[in-house]
């Protein structure tokens, strides 16, 4: 693949990100505009302000939310890549065919008719019963009301997804599995609070309770999931994207006038020598035996030359990528650290996820899983899981293999481990769950 033709592509989408995101915002505008010259005779899409009921008039504010909320997106979107593409190509029109876009006259009717539609909706309009919008509608738009971008231009939209949020996280610290326990077991506690509630006489009341739970969980798994996807995704985009297009051509470029740069450290030498030496073999092996015709010593000489060539190179790469996987790997660090930094509302709704689904697996499951992570890493057959995790780091990284480190790791890391999780049974587990951890022991012994 023609690396210049990549180079080029990227740098046409990214000159071409302004006008796509205007684009996507004024689309969202027009069909805002739409819904209020359609239904509410073109006023603000709100209870009272057409002959519709509730449920309609819920379905209306859920979709112009969403529109609401891509607006904001997109905004953001539009104004820090025309900032990029202002930096560094300011004299770059944006082209699409071979026709140049967008203008600021077009730019700016946009904006203003953008403005003239968004401006009818402050805060106040997204305070209003979130629970009278259809939860489907909500969730269809769920990754735009889980961006937190802020920024001062939209900041009228930020709280957008909040309300939800709160009520999650509040929920779930009145809920959780690690609280202290009273005086009477909770299993009793909870079942008598539950036999309460299927007999209040405010039976309406009762199921919009069990309805908003409900809702509550759903958007509550479907932001765990995404937010885990996205602590998975980021980091590994961000390694490949910095190593291939940035810091692998700078580090070629560096060593390219060092020529006499060819091992990175001396395990990768001694590799390369014991092939020579193999190869240099072979060929009086398969000399001797006839299954190549018999080699004088000059020949020999020569194609010891290539293979020597052949393996400088090689070896070179491989100390090369081992640099440039040092600074990606920093790189995706730093992206895995912003993604956590800018997401606490995020991370506490998947610890309420994850400790959800922990504490509500039976006692053999919990036992099951207990006894696998820890003969998996703490185990009698650990030590050479962890040999073969510390080479492949060293490896990664193009460090020597240190056998005195490795077996000093090994000797004291999984001990930490073991006791780690031995203090987390008896301190957490034995008070929330004393049947798992009975049956814990039954398992084990």
């Amino acid at each position: 693949m023609n690396l210049n033709r990549i180079l080029q592509g990227v740098n046409q989408w990214l000159l071409q990100t302004p006008e796509r995101s205007l684009d996507e915002a004024y689309h969202a505008a027009l069909k805002i505009k739409e819904i209020e010259d359609k239904h509410f005779q073109g006023r603000k899409v709100a209870n009272g302000f057409s002959n519709y009921g509730s449920s309609t008039n819920s379905y209306f504010i859920a979709e112009v939310k969403g529109y609401l909320q891509k607006i904001k997106v997109r905004l953001t979107e539009f104004k820090a890549s025309r900032s990029i593409v202002n930096t560094f190509g300011p004299n770059q029109p944006t082209i699409s065919n071979g026709v140049i876009t967008v203008t600021t006259d077009v730019c700016l009717k946009k904006l203003q008719f953008i403005d003239s539609v968004i401006g009818k909706y402050q805060d106040n309009y997204w305070q209003e019963d979130i629970e009278d919008v259809p939860k489907s509608l909500q969730n269809r738009n769920f990754e735009q009301e889980t961006a937190k971008n802020k920024t001062s231009r939209n900041r009228s939209f930020l709280a957008a997804g909040s309300i939800e949020d709160e009520e999650i996280i509040k929920s779930n610290k009145s809920q959780k599995a690690t609280e202290k326990p009273g005086v009477l077991p909770r299993s009793f506690v909870n079942t008598f609070n539950r036999i309460k509630q299927e007999i209040d006489p405010q039976a309406e009341e009762s199921e919009e309770a069990v309805l908003k739970k409900f809702r509550n969980s759903r958007y509550k798994t479907a932001i765990s999931l995404k937010f885990i996807l996205l602590l998975i995704i980021v980091p590994l985009l961000t390694q490949q994207l910095t190593k291939t297009f940035l810091i692998t051509p700078l580090v070629n470029k560096y060593f390219q006038q060092q020529e006499q740069f060819i091992f990175i450290n001396q395990d990768l030498e001694e590799e390369a020598f014991s092939e020579l030496r193999r190869f240099e073999e072979a060929l009086h092996f398969r000399g001797m035996i006839g299954l190549a015709p018999k080699l004088s010593n000059e020949e020999i000489e020569g194609e010891i030359t290539k293979k020597a060539a052949v393996l400088s190179e090689e070896f070179r790469q491989r100390g090369l990528n081992a640099i440039a996987n040092i600074f990606a790997d920093i790189c995706s660090l730093i992206a895995f650290g912003c993604v956590v930094a800018f997401s606490r509302r995020e991370i506490e709704i998947v610890k309420s996820f994850l400790d959800g689904i922990l504490y509500n697996l039976s006692d053999s499951a919990k036992a099951f899983l207990i006894i696998l992570f820890t003969d998996i890493f703490v185990g009698f057959h650990s030590p050479h899981g962890w040999e073969v995790i510390l080479e492949g780091l060293s490896r990664h990284f193009g460090l020597p293999e240190n056998r005195q480190f490795n077996f000093l790791f090994i000797a004291t890391f999984p001990v930490i481990l073991d006791t780690v999780l031995k203090y987390w049974i008896f301190r957490y587990l034995n008070r929330i769950s004393p049947s798992a951890v009975a049956t814990y022991r039954n398992m084990n012994e």
